[in-house]
């Protein structure tokens, strides 16, 4: 599985803007890749004028995922602020070549900021099957809560989370990258963003490549890039097989707000 990553500033509350600078990140990318990935609110920013800025789906950024994965064959993941049914949510799109699209909301929405004063929460999560791989895409807030991404019975072999993870708290977002593919024996991918955003706050992106030991592959600060890596499933169901800590590990079942133990 070739992943390719883009760690980029952001035009603030300018989807255009947004749309077109991405667009001309893509197209440089200069190899094969199955999976794309962009950070959260990709189009936005962090930012909780959701009136304001939303989208409903099929419409311009889920048209043009459409269009940028048709073009470069590879899956793009991204997150939008998108309006259903009167209620907002920070939406994850998992867009695949042929059209066909899934997607993810936000389950953990940041309260700090007051997110959840402007938003819904999501209420289920998505594992993809992608060219031989299966793919848990989840959306900043949630690395904090191991709960929610814990990998019963290997159902995923790699893990996206997608941000707007401030400077200020870049140690844990690395460390918890680290923390989740230990305990999910997963390959973990965090894409960030850099610069400042229109509240002046400011991203040391510290985008990631994980592997399913805890170790960095790829690391990047402060810098736009595009990255592409290719990661070894092989080398994965090895480990698993050689380190099987799943088979110890706790059942159970995330029922709305409880988790409930199996029998």
């Amino acid at each position: 599985m070739r992943v390719s990553i883009i760690q980029s500033d952001l035009h603030w509350q300018n989807p255009a803007a947004n749309r077109a600078m991405f667009e001309e990140k893509i197209w440089q990318i200069d190899e094969p890749t199955d999976l794309i990935v962009l950070p959260e609110m990709f189009t936005t920013g962090f930012s909780m004028e959701a009136q304001k800025l939303a989208e409903g789906m099929n419409l311009a950024t889920h048209k043009w995922m459409q269009q940028m994965a048709a073009q470069t064959n590879a899956v793009i993941v991204g997150s939008f602020i998108c309006v259903e049914n009167r209620q907002y949510f920070n939406r994850l799109l998992w867009v695949e070549p042929d059209g066909t699209f899934d997607y993810y909301d936000k389950r953990h929405l940041f309260r700090m900021a007051k997110e959840h004063h402007h938003y819904t929460a999501g209420e289920r999560m998505i594992v993809k099957e992608w060219r031989g791989w299966k793919i848990l895409p989840l959306i900043c807030y949630d690395l904090r809560f191991p709960v929610w991404s814990r990998n019963v019975d290997q159902a995923y072999d790699l893990a996206i989370y997608i941000a707007n993870w401030p400077e200020v708290r870049r140690a844990p977002w690395s460390t918890l990258l680290k923390a989740r593919s230990i305990e999910n024996l997963s390959y973990v991918v965090g894409v960030n963003r850099v610069g400042k955003d229109g509240n002046d706050i400011p991203y040391s992106g510290d985008s990631a490549i994980i592997d399913f030991k805890g170790d960095t592959v790829f690391e990047n600060a402060h810098e736009e890039i595009i990255h592409t890596t290719q990661l070894d499933k092989a080398a994965l169901e090895r480990f698993r097989t050689k380190f099987p800590a799943h088979l110890d590990a706790d059942r159970f079942e995330i029922i709305s707000e409880d988790i409930v133990q199996r029998s």
